[in-house]
């Protein structure tokens, strides 16, 4: 992409997709020239009024913050007592209102979404199972980019043995609920798989896998084992910080169908933020799994950048983003924003307090 172009490409993402168009043609450049945004953090937003701020956002593909001239509710990006944002999925942000216990999604912090009619999906009330809790949330997963599409399954994973399932857009639209048996999946996130179009849920430690097909409505998930293969040569002191850290396991997709397992090791940290004890990165791992049940420890995953936030986790080819690097994972926290360089395992980063630690993924443009 020309210099010329980025740099108009970044004053028209910046604007409402109404003014996006005439800014591209009377530069001479045709609407298809952006066919899609590149991949975004949310950095929060500028108050502007009461209630709302005006968004800023990070592009993947440029070292400069974005001011959006879009406004959205500071409820979204700073902590109350009122709203919960509680996980996301392609640029989808979960909520719970704390008066009515009600879990809605909600297209606001998407940059890209319209700048005067921002949805919010209401999803049917919970319901608790016996033994099981709905108050804690560990995160949301679709299988398609929009809630409004009539076959888009939102699911939700609670921490404990509770995953719901339903589809918004269906006129009668139920929960249905899930009490998994096997407590190794407790704590996991969940995520959709297109290549299976299955949910998919990494055990803790990662050996096994666990896979949702709601077409044979069965409760009951398929199981994978995972042998992990080639696995680094560790010192004796790496070995002792990485026991010590808590580790959790994310499995991600490529657009083409490869599947990665990563784990993410950290650690308390003394310096704290605000008064708040945090947690700060200590490694990554990242493993390529293929179909024989083999988790092969990488440090080239070519041409791909990895998302990992509160956000459902999502990979883009680097290249189809002039100026993003490749072979990189980048993790975004309440605290902490790192840029991992798989190649020698090498970290960069800063600590700050993000109220919605959001990666946004690419969003089609009209």
């Amino acid at each position: 992409m020309s210099l010329l172009l980025r740099r108009l490409s970044k004053l028209c993402l910046s604007k409402p997709a109404s003014v996006r168009s005439s800014l591209l043609l009377s530069n001479g450049f045709s609407s298809s020239s952006l066919l899609q945004s590149p991949p975004c953090t949310i950095i929060g937003a500028r108050r502007c009024g009461p209630y709302l701020g005006t968004l800023i956002i990070f592009d993947a593909d440029d070292n400069y913050l974005t001011y959006m001239e879009k406004k959205v509710p500071m409820e979204l990006v700073v902590y109350n007592d009122a709203t919960v944002t509680i996980g996301a999925s392609h640029g989808w942000v979960a909520t719970v209102n704390k008066d009515d216990g009600i879990l809605r999604l909600r297209d606001d912090l998407n940059p890209y979404a319209s700048y005067t009619d921002p949805r919010s999906i209401r999803l049917p009330p919970l319901v608790t199972l016996p033994h099981c809790q709905t108050q804690i949330i560990t995160n949301v997963s679709m299988s398609s980019s929009s809630p409004e599409d009539e076959d888009c399954v939102v699911a939700v994973k609670f921490l404990g043995p509770q995953l719901s399932f339903c589809r918004p857009a269906r006129s009668h639209s139920d929960w249905t609920n899930i009490r998994i048996e096997n407590p190794c999946f407790f704590s996991s996130r969940v995520m959709f798989s297109k290549k299976y179009d299955m949910f998919r849920i990494p055990g803790s430690g990662g050996h096994i896998i666990g896979s949702w097909d709601l077409r044979r409505n069965k409760h009951d998930p398929e199981l994978q084992s995972l042998r992990f293969r080639q696995l680094p040569k560790l010192s004796k002191t790496k070995r002792e910080l990485l026991d010590s850290c808590c580790i959790t396991e994310h499995l991600v997709e490529s657009p083409a169908g490869e599947t990665f397992l990563v784990k993410w090791y950290r650690k308390t940290c003394p310096k704290t933020i605000s008064g708040m004890v945090r947690m700060q990165t200590k490694a990554v791992m990242v493993f390529k799994l293929d179909g024989l049940g083999n988790a092969v420890y990488t440090q080239d995953i070519g041409d791909l950048y990895i998302f990992l936030s509160k956000s459902e986790p999502f990979c883009v080819p680097a290249s189809s983003f002039p100026g993003m690097s490749s072979n990189r994972v980048e993790i975004l926290d309440v605290n902490e924003n790192v840029v991992v360089d798989l190649s020698d395992y090498s970290m960069t980063g800063r600590n700050a307090r993000f109220g919605a630690p959001y990666h946004i993924p690419p969003q089609k443009l009209d």
